[in-house]
């Protein structure tokens, strides 16, 4: 089952066999002594980490893959929610956490990509200090402005912020996020110069974006594409290749007259450094067959997230992504400071 550590957490409850009862009874019983390994894994709740608080498109993303791989492994899955200093303080905590298969956390382009560039006194390395699990999802990157806001296209947009600098407010999920990466990579194409307002979650900004209490985000699709399509927010542009199914009406950045701003996010699951290599497999087998299920695709799908590659589905094939994304975001983002 995945239980939700929020303030109304949702249960999702797979059977158990009466010899898997037992068994997690004796594990507790001892204390866990034994040496961990995949024969007997898991015999106890598993925490899943998502870095940022609950409403945003990692944790839409861990509640739907999570509920799969509880069902699949016969066992709990929390869903954690800790937000704060754009992911990367729950971060540090999985990768100090023991490894030994029971805390896990989802990372995203921002906590494993971005935020080497944002905090040079980052106290993880996304490459060295973690155990690569899989990629869980690809994210496209969608403008969303709030529904008053006085222009409806990505050129207006663009010369309205160039003409009022410092009056509009973005909203991101802390610096290093990717977010607020992704805003700022934005900005530096436009020389766009907004009031910038940090919060412990996309959603949260979201949500001021629908009350009107800041202007726009640079936000994942799968946080917002039910707001969208409710037509609570303004999409003005989607920084992908092509349209997305989900949201067909929004044009591309290439189609709106910026198409040197192409960017995407991810999601990937990883575990503490040193986690043996047996229940690594076993957990990246659980992913692939998580988001390989025709139910789960679908509800990826559904809510604007992009299937993995299979070449990225592997330990190695994250680890690539993560050492290739640290290197390109230090290139675009390089070590400049910008305000919270």
């Amino acid at each position: 089952m995945v239980m939700m550590a929020t303030a109304s957490p949702h249960i999702f409850r797979p059977a158990l066999c009466l010899g898997l009862r037992a068994a997690l009874v004796v594990a507790l019983a001892f204390g866990g002594a034994a040496t961990v390994t995949a024969q007997g894994y898991p015999t106890k709740t598993i925490t899943m980490i998502v870095p940022f608080g609950a409403g945003g498109s990692s944790d839409a993303i861990a509640r739907i893959v999570g509920e799969n791989m509880s069902r699949l492994l016969g066992n709990s899955i929390i869903i954690e929610n800790d937000g704060g200093a754009g992911g990367t303080t729950a971060t540090l905590r999985a990768a100090q956490a023991q490894p030994d298969g029971y805390t896990v956390l989802i990372g995203n382009m921002g906590t494993h990509g971005s935020a080497p560039s944002q905090y040079p006194n980052l106290k993880y390395n996304p490459a060295r200090d973690f155990t690569p699990i899989g990629l869980s999802a690809g994210v496209p990157l969608v403008l969303i402005v709030r529904k008053d806001f006085p222009v409806s296209d990505l050129k207006g947009f663009i010369a309205y912020l160039r003409d009022n600098p410092g009056k509009l407010t973005e909203g991101h999920a802390g610096v290093g996020s990717q977010t607020h990466a992704m805003c700022t990579m934005l900005f530096s194409l436009v020389d766009g110069k907004p009031a910038r307002v940090a919060y412990r979650s996309t959603g949260a900004a979201v949500n001021d974006i629908i009350g009107s209490q800041i202007d726009f985000a640079c936000a994942a699709l799968t946080g917002v594409s039910s707001q969208i399509q409710a037509v609570s927010v303004k999409a003005l542009a989607i920084a992908s290749p092509a349209r997305s199914a989900v949201i067909p009406e929004v044009p591309t950045t290439t189609e709106a007259g910026l198409p040197e701003y192409q960017a995407s996010a991810w999601n990937a699951l990883f575990a503490p450094k040193g986690l043996a290599a047996d229940i690594q497999a076993k957990l990246n087998k659980t992913l692939v067959a998580s988001t390989e299920d025709p139910a789960t695709r679908k509800r990826l799908l559904d809510i604007g997230a992009e299937l993995p590659p299979k070449e990225q589905l592997s330990p190695q094939g994250l680890q690539t992504l993560v050492e290739t994304e640290t290197a390109r975001w230090a290139s675009v983002l390089g070590n400049a400071r910008t305000e919270k």
